[in-house]
């Protein structure tokens, strides 16, 4: 079975955790989307990259969470997610899923 690139996984992660929580009315389940596919795109930063590249992501990954939310204020929930979950993606990829 082919590995999903962390970089997929921590956007999808960040767009399916808002999704979640958007279209349920129930933060909680979306925060379990989230909280989830950071796990396992931390765990593949880990064996691509190594400890400090994984924890620098992880970083990043909650950065953008938090990031998402003032952002939006100003362009929007979706155009906000959508940006930080593709910036995101381009870091993951840039440090740890071209290694591995």
């Amino acid at each position: 079975m082919a590995r999903i690139p962390g970089a997929i996984v921590a956007a999808s992660g960040l767009i399916g955790g808002y999704g979640v929580a958007r279209f349920t009315k129930k933060r909680p389940l979306g925060g379990i989307v989230l909280a989830a596919a950071g796990g396992v795109a931390a765990r593949q930063w880990q064996q691509a990259a190594g400890g400090r590249t994984a924890a620098a992501l992880s970083a990043a990954y909650v950065a953008a969470f938090a990031g998402s939310h003032p952002l939006a204020k100003k362009v929007g929930a979706w155009p906000s997610v959508l940006g930080v979950s593709g910036a995101v993606g381009v870091a993951s990829y840039l440090l740890a899923d071209r290694r591995g």
